[in-house]
């Protein structure tokens, strides 16, 4: 089976691709608004691209007729952002913002949502965030008139007390239930994880390795 992007309208190409890049990680990015509010909306295009330096890439959707959504606007206007990353325990509160606030109308408190002051940029965090990503813009790419690439550098990171080993730097993975995006409304939970070991290739064609389907 195959589909022809070349051949397919966006309609049909966002159908496909949502529905089988899966799971993606979710951004409630929070920006300021020009009157001084915060901004809070969710994102799955969205991912970590580089630790040297360490960037996140956005993917910015504009709204019907054309105009920016509020979150690109403001990254150009100020060049600041934070990737506040979702849990399971502020699921409900991040799904609230992605309703269609009026402009400079912020997010954060219809939302049952709270804001703590950031060390490095001039927009606040949300304090609810099990893990709060400090960001500033370095580029804003247009490839249509429907779809900005922002690229920024992460400056800082905030997480929750007790989820993250100050020394060892490691996850407190008993304490960090983020969740994950699927297609329309369907969303996934982190619960179920395993770990593998990547084998050398001598295990690999001495058959040392075994693969799961063979051991069936």
């Amino acid at each position: 089976m195959f589909f022809d992007f070349e051949e397919l309208g966006p309609k049909d190409r966002y159908k496909l691709i949502t529905a089988t890049v899966v799971p993606r990680p979710i951004a409630l990015v929070t920006t300021r608004n020009e009157n001084g509010s915060i901004n809070a909306a969710p994102f799955s295009f969205f991912n970590v691209f580089s630790e040297d330096p360490p960037l996140v890439v956005l993917g910015l959707q504009s709204k019907p007729g054309l105009s920016l959504k509020d979150t690109t606007h403001n990254i150009r206007l100020t060049g600041e952002f934070i990737i506040n990353m979702v849990d399971e325990s502020i699921a409900e509160r991040m799904v609230a913002c992605a309703a269609d606030f009026p402009k400079n109308e912020s997010e954060i408190s219809p939302a049952g949502l709270s804001l703590t002051p950031s060390e490095h940029i001039d927009v606040e965090y949300i304090s609810e965030a099990p893990v709060a990503l400090e960001c500033r813009r370095v580029t804003v790419l247009q490839f249509a008139k429907t779809r900005d690439l922002a690229i920024g550098e992460i400056v800082g990171l905030h997480a929750k007390e007790g989820l993250i080993d100050p020394e060892k730097k490691c996850i407190n993975w008993d304490n960090y239930n983020p969740i994950g995006r699927l297609y329309a409304n369907q969303y996934i939970r982190t619960h179920d994880r395993f770990s593998m070991s990547i084998p050398s290739p001598e295990d690999i064609i001495s058959g040392k390795f075994k693969f799961i389907t063979e051991e069936k």
